[in-house]
């Protein structure tokens, strides 16, 4: 240990905490209930009160609904647009065009990755999957891709590539860069996470394809008769439970019978009433071309054209664009007076979903808060800034002489920590332990702490985001591809593990 600072007891317990919450995930179990008993006892070592110590559990956690509240009403509002979508039929016209470019299983393989890519970037995997596997699967199939290569195309780039960097709505950058201290800006992890998934999930999906391309067969229906024949794997019933979220939330929707023909989908469009397939229309081309001017708008700011998006703008832009074409979207769907209603009614749903899927990550933030020191400790201890302890930084600063001063073995730390801390299924869960360390580490190692922040993300989201972790939201995809779906993490596990490591090597490279 250096000289200059002294390790307490609340470092102890601290460092104690943060051991058996690696555990529990380890164990797949839930880690709300040890990031609150945590808290309760760092704070008490600490303060030697033990009313501050139970203030402590409803601040940390209070804490974390304030820094992470914007993208919580994110999340809310692209739900709220999307079902609002679903009214109408829109969701499926904005896909249903390309079931025509799927020509053979070669084509198939590239357009199913490329449409769920893209849909889960804006509304998250867990309506993209539905969405993808139930209206372009079945053609993929039926154009010869066998449904392993169509379940590994959406999970590798829907929860793998799309959520690893989470680009557009943001939780993901947020939860790090704030994890990792006051100084790290959320757009830089965000950028830097962008181009470590496309490399990852890059690699990942060409391995991949040149793992199953000689199983892709010439076009026939016959395909689809036998894959329609075969009963849905029992995976989903037997491992929603498990993990840190609630995977019944996640995976909703794997019961949904896929639309096979191009008469299925001309039925379910047809659903909707003579008087709204035009609004139909309208929102299935309106909305995809207003977040692709929303892209234009954030890639010519970092560019240095137009208006400057700082801080959080961007994702208010997101939020501020979903939340109009909603309103617009149900006032075409109900009318003027029924519309104040459902336009309601969508924006309660997508709270419902956001605190759902997310809710359980406030303990879990607040607890490495803690433990960040500055602003973020001293809300949590009620103390002054000056005041507040940086436990994770002291003891990483203590142990600086046993950690490697090389830069890849530190940024592969990282990854590996993140990984550990995916094994519980949830991907989001350890970002709060990732972002703390890659603040505490990057000064003695020399690396920006952003870059560490990506990588650890990496690592954690393409673990248990569901690709590398069977009882992840990955069973989504297996339900609805009918493929077991320890096969499908047997089939991406050597793809998605060289993406990594070459995604941190490229890290390392490009911005130490």
């Amino acid at each position: 240990m250096t000289s200059h600072i002294t390790i307490g007891a609340a470092h102890w317990v601290y460092l104690a905490g943060v051991a058996i919450i690696v555990v529990t995930m380890i164990l797949r179990a839930n880690v709300v209930v040890p990031s609150i008993v945590a808290t309760l006892l760092v704070t008490l070592a600490w303060s030697h009160s033990p009313v501050t110590a139970v203030g402590s559990v409803f601040n940390a956690s209070f804490t974390a609904a304030k820094e992470l509240f914007n993208i919580f009403l994110v999340i809310a509002l692209m739900t709220a647009l999307l079902n609002a979508l679903k009214v109408l039929r829109s969701d499926i016209r904005m896909v249903e065009p390309f079931r025509a470019v799927m020509k053979n299983g070669h084509a198939a393989y590239f357009v199913l990755a490329a449409i769920t890519y893209v849909i889960s970037l804006f509304f998250w995997p867990t309506p993209a999957v539905p969405l993808v596997s139930a209206v372009l699967l079945p053609a993929a199939i039926a154009a010869g891709l066998p449904p392993l290569a169509g379940a590994m195309a959406i999970a590798i780039a829907g929860q793998g590539m799309a959520l690893s960097s989470d680009y557009v709505i943001g939780v993901a950058p947020g939860i790090s860069a704030k994890a990792a201290g006051a100084a790290v800006n959320v757009a830089m992890v965000a950028d830097r996470a962008l181009v470590l998934s496309l490399i990852t999930g890059s690699i990942a999906l060409l391995l991949a394809y040149i793992s199953i391309r000689k199983s892709i067969v010439p076009p026939s229906n016959s395909l689809l008769d036998r894959w329609q024949a075969q009963s849905s794997n029992g995976d989903l019933a037997r491992i929603e439970a498990e993990g840190t979220f609630d995977k019944a939330e996640i995976a909703r929707g794997t019961s949904q019978e896929p639309l096979v023909s191009d008469a299925q989908v001309s039925k379910e469009l047809s659903m909707i009433g003579r008087k709204r397939i035009g609004w139909s229309k309208f929102f299935a081309i309106a909305t995809p071309l207003a977040f692709l001017c929303v892209i234009v708008l954030m890639m010519m700011s970092k560019l240095g054209y137009g208006h400057d998006l700082k801080g959080g703008e961007a994702a208010a832009l997101v939020g501020g664009v979903a939340a109009l074409l909603m309103v617009c979207a149900a006032f075409a769907t109900d009318g003027l007076r029924k519309a104040m209603d459902t336009s309601a009614d969508h924006v309660t749903e997508g709270f419902v979903f956001a605190f759902r899927a997310m809710g359980s990550v406030l303990p879990i933030a607040g607890f490495f808060f803690l433990g960040a020191g500055g602003d973020l400790a001293a809300s949590i201890l009620n103390v002054p800034s000056a005041q507040a302890p940086s436990l994770l930084f002291e003891l990483i600063q203590s142990a600086q002489g046993w950690i490697p001063n090389n830069h890849f073995l530190v940024a592969f730390g990282v990854l590996v920590v993140g990984m550990i801390t995916g094994i519980d299924g949830s991907g989001f869960a350890g970002l709060p332990l990732t972002g703390s360390l890659s603040g505490a580490l990057a000064p003695g190692a020399g690396l920006d702490p952003a870059t560490l922040a990506a990588v650890g993300q990496m690592g954690a989201v393409w673990t248990g985001g569901g690709t590398l972790i069977a009882w992840s939201s990955l069973i989504a995809v297996a339900g609805f591809a009918r493929v077991p779906v320890f096969q499908i993490v047997n089939a991406v596990l050597v793809p998605v593990l060289v993406g990594l490591g070459v995604s941190t090597l490229c890290a390392v490279m490009l911005w130490s």
